[in-house]
């Protein structure tokens, strides 16, 4: 008796199906839109790059929309020694640097009180630190001018020995102004961290200057990158109050120096076009540091519900 074993159902082939996403006219036209959007924004950088590498007699002859005959990096050269940049940049290195560190330092410790202390009135005095950057810079502007001149500093801090003609003054309307909103950013930031942490840290005998140094502001990293790249960015473009409150121009920050390139019967704005790229290079190179602390800080919380 011989038995034939059945031999094994095979469940049938089927074929690799590839989904392919179709895409949606709405998402295409998203997209379409972006794009135009980030190219009318990086189109007068763009311009002036392609300005700064070519001769000035070439762009007058056949215009700034024509094509290069002879490209060279001679603008940026000359930018750069005839300015003198490198004195400027050292003044504004001055104001920004402290002015971003004395921001955020003051900032975390406000939000920290706001967001983690149980402080009677909390909520009213973040609406103020908000409230306090819908005021304008310029409506101030007389008033501060006033009170710095009638502020008696000594002589190694002012060379003026008051408050106006100094560092001093610059840095301080920055952090002044730039204090609420670095408040409210963190505030908001450090309310959406985890209260086990800082509850596990009570237990454990954790005071307040260890909740806040060595738990919630390690944690807080990402935000003080984006509000650190934000904040040099601001303080370093500002050309305002470093012009009503500094007279002696070889304080004045780098923002200054373009006006060095400019003569009195003729400017030749290639050569302006070259300082410009020059002086927008440190931002660059800063966000290009901190980019991906910078994009973390600007999508946290986006995966939440």
């Amino acid at each position: 008796m011989t038995t034939t074993q059945a031999a094994p159902v095979r469940p049938a082939s089927s074929a690799p199906v590839t989904a392919r996403r179709r895409i949606r006219p709405g998402r295409l036209g998203v997209h379409a839109f972006l794009m135009a959007v980030s190219l009318a924004f990086l189109a007068p950088l763009l311009l002036a790059v392609y300005a700064s590498l070519r001769p000035y007699d070439e762009t007058s002859e056949h215009g700034y929309f024509s094509l290069p005959r002879h490209l060279s990096l001679d603008y940026y050269r000359q930018a750069f020694t005839d300015s003198g940049m490198t004195k400027y940049f050292v003044n504004t290195m001055i104001i920004a640097v402290p002015g971003v560190l004395v921001t955020l330092f003051l900032a975390s410790f406000v939000a920290f009180a706001l967001a983690r202390l149980k402080m009677r009135g909390g909520l009213v005095l973040l609406m103020l630190f908000t409230a306090g950057n819908l005021l304008p810079q310029q409506v101030i502007v007389t008033p501060l001018y006033v009170v710095f001149n009638r502020i008696p500093l000594p002589y190694w801090m002012s060379d003026s020995m008051t408050m106006f003609d100094s560092y001093w003054a610059v840095v301080l309307v920055q952090i002044g102004f730039q204090l609420g909103f670095c408040v409210f950013v963190l505030a908001n930031f450090m309310r959406t961290l985890p209260k086990e942490i800082l509850e596990a840290a009570v237990v454990d005998g954790a005071g307040v200057w260890t909740q806040f140094w060595r738990i919630t502001l390690p944690l807080c990293r990402p935000a003080l990158a984006a509000l650190g790249t934000l904040q040099f960015t601001w303080m370093y473009n500002d050309f305002l109050w470093a012009l009503v409150f500094i007279s002696d121009g070889d304080k004045l920050p780098v923002t200054s120096a373009l006006n060095n390139l400019r003569g009195q019967f003729f400017t030749d704005y290639n050569l302006l076009a070259a300082g410009s790229v020059i002086v927008a290079l440190p931002t660059l190179i800063v966000f290009l540091l901190l980019q991906r602390h910078f994009i973390a800080g600007l999508t946290l919380g986006a995966g939440k519900g």
